[in-house]
């Protein structure tokens, strides 16, 4: 296995859906062209913002397919792979591999939870040896899977069991588990922060790759937040920092997810609405959000042109 850290900003792309609520191949081009226009370092495919776990497999497969050829290899592409049943995970994993893709990352199953160390050993290292010569990730989000397991005993523990353990996604906010996980004693892993509004704290803490959301409307910004870290400039970085909190805390108003797709269309990346049970926002909430934005400066500091609203 070819180890494969990850440096900088990944997106973690949603999944454009059509009227019908189909998914939408022919708009994963662009709009990936976009975001690597924007000055994103990596794709993670098929994750949380991507809708994954209400997506078929046969619909993952196609994202994941569509995915790695608009990137065409000018970064990498993560495939999130995590599924209730095992054995379908590991066909997605298998299936990512074959498809050309970078990095195979994979949550663990949320409907029965995983109860102890071993489990989640035995579960990530099923799902991992199916795509064996690429690095895995372990997608650490308790919030969505319910899983408390101890993430830096998992990592102690998978340096050995798992040989293509590269490290985990990290969607939490204890700073202090983060710093333990990029510490262990087995070997020394590859911890991606996943929580946009934290990142200053993040990269202070030793981060040197972020995954997450709203990279997708506001990576120049990330960018600019990350390049003030580097010179030492910490009175810009929190000032940066702090337009992403409030960028998060007026999206928090709505459905994120629904809020997220309304932003992207509004910078010229229509990209549709949810899959059920996730929300679209109405109109009135669409015209609410953008009022929202425009009063804390989003379209003048975000680095993306809004598009004109009528």
């Amino acid at each position: 296995m070819t180890e494969t850290p990850l440096k900088g900003l990944i997106a973690a792309t949603v999944t454009p859906l059509d009227r019908e609520g189909d998914v939408d191949l022919d708009a994963i081009k662009p709009m990936i062209d976009h975001l690597l226009k924007s000055g994103v370092n990596g794709l993670y495919v098929c994750g949380s913002t991507g809708e994954g776990m209400s997506l078929t497999c046969e619909e993952r497969k196609q994202v994941v397919e569509a995915s790695v050829e608009a990137t065409a290899g000018r970064v990498p592409v993560i495939v999130q792979v995590g599924h209730n049943s095992i054995a379908e995970a590991s066909s997605l994993a298998e299936h990512a591999a074959n498809a050309g893709a970078n990095v195979v990352s994979a949550t663990c199953p949320s409907y029965f939870k995983v109860g102890d160390t071993e489990a989640l050993l035995n579960c990530m290292g099923k799902i991992a040896s199916a795509a064996p010569q690429l690095p895995f990730y372990y997608y650490h989000i308790p919030a969505l899977t319910g899983s408390q397991i101890n993430v830096v005993d998992f990592l102690e523990h998978g340096g050995s069991s798992i040989p293509n353990l590269a490290g985990l996604k990290y969607t939490n906010t204890l700073i202090h588990e983060f710093q333990a996980c990029q510490n262990t004693q087995s070997r020394k892993f590859d911890v991606v922060w996943g929580c946009d509004e934290m990142l200053l704290a993040a990269f202070a803490s030793g981060a040197a790759a972020a995954i997450g959301s709203t990279y997708n409307i506001a990576a120049p910004l990330y960018r600019r937040i990350i390049e003030a870290i580097q010179a030492d400039d910490w009175v810009t970085a929190r000032g940066l920092q702090y337009h992403s909190v409030a960028m998060v805390d007026v999206m928090k108003r709505y459905a994120f997810h629904g809020a997220l797709k309304a932003i992207m269309t509004m910078q010229g990346m229509p990209v549709g609405g949810c899959r059920l049970p996730l929300q679209d926002l109405t109109t009135e909430e669409m015209d609410s959000l953008a009022t929202g934005l425009e009063q804390i400066g989003f379209f003048q500091w975000c680095g993306h042109e809004a598009e004109e609203r009528s």
